[in-house]
């Protein structure tokens, strides 16, 4: 796809300080859609550009870019767009988009649904042959080779104002409550369907369409082995069966889910023998001391339930807060419990996977779609944008591109361990789409544009590109302002300075150096310049070459100038 647009076309990523974008690792998100084969297999289920007409294919893809960058609503994707339009060209205003998730219809949302399957088997045809293998998850010390984990989650998204589909949840609270399936091997949202917000959290037809659409998005060479997680709601009669169903000469099934517990399972469980407890495991393997597992499934005398079925029941002891809610028999025994359903009798090829320690900490490590949800939330999930409900589920399947993009990216490694016998690859998401809080320092930092002052180590003029925004030496003519009564450390042979801890370098603010003074400095130049000139022979300043026009970016929270040595920089060429 990318010859066909031919936006990365000449372009290099250097450090120089000039020519800044920000959020530069947009470049990184639309290059793996557009090499995966993300967009050309969009564009060839949805409308393409003509004369005075958008492809809808960019449109959506950079429309996830956006998302996966932090946009919330529209209007935000497309100053985000603007900001980024030395690098991909005219941005689509927030009405083109508008019109364009209004346009995904049913009929173009399962189009887009089997795009995202043929693109996502590709995508795992190259995670195989990474360094590192395809990402198994390891439980208790034991890799699960082989096993696609399957998460199932509902979540609650709030809403301000009246939309469509948005009533009372649950909670008490006022939206949506969306029912999700993630990938527990590679992050990526499989499927997630919006649902109104007095849907019921354990509703069966909502469990098998999720799982049916999960599946589906799994290639065919994958689903020999297939681990499915939910919590409580998903222990009932019709999901357990269907579980049970999917079973298939060529296709093993098995599942982990959480269970409500009745009365007859805490009279199964005062028939227990203390002998029958043993301590839990963490994640890592070790001992957990002072949690006890044990197995309750020849004790349970409820029945109608699937054959085979495991009950393993985990006993803690409460909190400060967990005590208002004990039952009668937790509070006489001191102990809060759980259970936890499951047909796992063996998973071939794992030692141990019969025990009940290993299938306690199978479960509870379902608890992880919890930073899913929290992840996707912060990637346009936190508020649905719209009154419609056609263009808050067009947008909430382009977030769920985003997160894909945003796995996609983290899942390949960087660089790997050479002395481990099983390879450990180093995700290089981070810092690539953001800027973190520690970013290192490098000697181009001293020539990067900035307007906000800031504290800290002060660059020599040797460790900087020489620009007008590096603090004056005293070669230049003028001494910089010190504090009074404080020196500064002599400098010994051979002109290097002695690195110095940030509480020598602090200095009030009224008498900062760096960036600040220097903008000062030649802001008042330039002031003084133009009052001199006649009125008639003075010109407005021109912009800056290649920033957008609209000052739109600092209301809605992007600022047009990225931090000195705090952004992953990009450029073009030039065409000579």
């Amino acid at each position: 796809m990318s010859e066909r647009t031919g936006w990365d076309r000449r372009l290099v990523v250097r450090a120089s300080g000039k020519v800044l974008v920000g959020h530069a690792g947009a470049v990184l998100l639309r290059r793996c859609a557009d090499r995966t084969g993300l967009t050309g297999a969009l564009a060839k289920v949805l409308p393409s550009g003509g004369v005075g007409w958008r492809d809808r294919a960019q449109l959506v893809v950079q429309l996830a870019v956006s998302i996966a960058l932090g946009a919330t609503n529209l209007s935000e994707a497309e100053q985000l767009q603007l900001h980024h339009r030395p690098l991909f060209g005219q941005a689509a205003s927030d009405s083109t988009a508008h019109r364009a998730l209004a346009a995904l219809d049913e009929r173009a949302v399962g189009k887009i649904t089997k795009a995202r399957r043929r693109v996502r088997h590709h995508v795992w045809s190259l995670l195989h042959l990474r360094p590192g293998g395809f990402p198994w998850l390891s439980v208790a010390g034991r890799r699960l080779t082989g096993w696609i984990v399957i998460d199932i989650d509902a979540t609650v998204i709030t809403s301000a104002s009246k939309k469509a589909g948005a009533t009372v949840t649950f909670k008490k609270t006022f939206g949506f409550h969306p029912l999700a399936a993630w990938c527990a091997n590679t992050a990526e949202s499989l499927a997630m369907e919006l649902r109104p917000g007095n849907a019921g959290a354990n509703t069966v037809a909502d469990h098998i369409r999720i799982l049916a659409d999960a599946l589906a998005q799994i290639p065919h060479s994958s689903q020999a082995k297939i681990l499915v997680r939910v919590d409580g709601a998903g222990a009932t009669h019709g999901p357990l069966e269907h579980l049970e169903m999917l079973n298939t000469a060529r296709r093993t099934v098995r599942y982990s889910v959480g269970w409500k517990m009745t009365e007859s399972d805490e009279q199964a469980i005062a028939r227990l023998p203390e002998t029958a407890w043993e301590t839990s495991l963490k994640q890592n393997g070790d001992l957990q001391e002072g949690y006890f597992i044990a197995e309750l499934s020849d004790l349970n005398t409820r029945e109608g339930w699937p054959e085979g079925m495991r009950l393993i029941v985990r006993r803690v002891k409460p909190s400060g807060r967990q005590l208002k809610k004990l039952t009668t028999f937790e509070q006489k025994t001191g102990w809060r419990y759980s259970i936890t359903a499951t047909n796992i009798r063996h998973m071939w090829g794992i030692a141990g996977s019969h025990q009940p320690q290993f299938l306690d900490v199978l479960h509870r490590s379902h608890a992880s779609v919890e930073d899913r949800v929290r992840t996707n939330k912060a990637m346009g999930l936190h508020n649905l944008p719209s009154k419609s409900w056609e263009i808050n589920r067009g947008w909430v399947l382009t977030a769920n591109l985003a997160a894909d993009l945003d796995a996609w990216v983290a899942s390949w490694p960087c660089t790997t361990k050479a002395a481990s016998p099983t390879p450990s690859p180093t995700p290089c998401a981070f810092g690539s789409t953001t800027c973190p809080p520690a970013w290192p320092s490098t000697p181009a930092a001293a020539g990067c544009r900035s307007k906000r002052a800031g504290r800290g180590q002060r660059r020599s003029r040797s460790a900087g590109t020489g620009s007008a925004h590096s603090p004056p030496s005293p070669d230049d003519g003028e001494t910089p302002r010190r504090r009074p009564g404080r020196s500064r450390p002599s400098t010994p042979p051979g002109g290097v300075e002695p690195r110095r801890s940030r509480s020598d370098t602090r200095r009030p603010h009224p008498r900062s150096y760096g960036t600040n003074r220097a903008n000062d400095q030649v802001a008042q130049a330039i002031t003084a310049a133009e009052e001199s000139r006649p009125t008639e022979a003075r010109t407005p300043t021109p912009r800056r070459q290649g920033w957008p026009q609209s000052r739109g970016l600092m209301s809605s929270g992007f600022s047009s100038v990225p931090s000195p040595g705090r952004l992953f920089t990009s450029s073009r060429r030039s065409s000579s």
